[in-house]
């Protein structure tokens, strides 16, 4: 591929694959681990789902300086709160500091978030925190440049009272789709499983993840009937 001065020069495309969803007890995090800077691959394994607290962590999608700064200061005034309260701090407290920041700072951040986690209040929560600062509680949300392929799939596959195993499964499916379509999500999958028993991280290599359309071996195609070898002419 011949690249020139002007393919880096352009705004960089900052592509990445978070989801959360909601299940019957919690909540599980999703993401894709490709960190990239236009044509170039920065970091191929990165984490992208950051913890605030114990009981609530942050996928992170768009600039990742944005994003990794919004967090460290909502784990700062986390910390200061639950000191003063002298308990954790609710999922919804979270997201609304997210929020907060970054509309505040709509104009300078360049980055899109989901708060998901779980308080002895509400139970399992999903919200979802767009590039400008809303906020929107979901039953499940999905975000970057991967999330266009997404929607109709979500449509058809998420359902409510899924198990905690059901959940996973969709959120590792529905990365690893991403992953294929979209060019600018790669590398590995996390996810982050959170419910009144505590949290869980787990780690999908790319070699297990599941295979889509084009990337299936070819099935008795035409090329390979054309490479076996042709029968011997028979003889009258």
């Amino acid at each position: 591929m011949d690249l020139k001065m002007e393919d880096f020069n352009a705004p960089h495309s900052m592509g990445t694959t978070i989801i959360g969803v909601t299940y019957n007890g919690g909540v599980v995090l999703g993401a894709d681990s490709r960190t990239s800077t236009g044509v170039y691959v920065a970091n191929r394994a990165s984490d992208k789902i950051t913890q605030l607290t114990d009981n609530v962590y942050l996928c992170r999608s768009g600039s990742a300086a944005d994003s990794q700064t919004v967090s460290d200061y909502v784990r700062y005034f986390l910390h200061q709160h639950t000191i003063q309260l002298g308990q954790p701090a609710t999922v919804k407290v979270a997201a609304n500091l997210v929020r907060l920041l970054s509309y505040n700072n709509k104009n300078f951040l360049q980055t899109g978030m989901i708060v998901g986690g779980w308080d002895k209040y509400e139970g399992g929560k999903i919200y979802g925190v767009p590039l400008g600062g809303t906020i929107i509680e979901q039953p499940f949300a999905i975000g970057g440049s991967g999330s266009s392929y997404l929607y109709g799939f979500f449509d058809q596959a998420w359902k409510e009272g899924m198990t905690k195993e059901e959940a996973e499964q969709l959120v590792v499916k529905a990365v690893s789709l991403a992953i294929a379509r979209d060019g600018a999500s790669g590398g590995v999958v996390r996810t982050v499983t959170i419910n009144s028993e505590g949290v869980s991280r787990k780690f999908y290599p790319g070699d297990t993840l599941p295979l889509w359309h084009e990337e299936l071996e070819p099935q008795n195609s035409l090329l390979d009937m054309m490479n076996v070898a042709s029968p011997e002419p028979m003889n009258m």
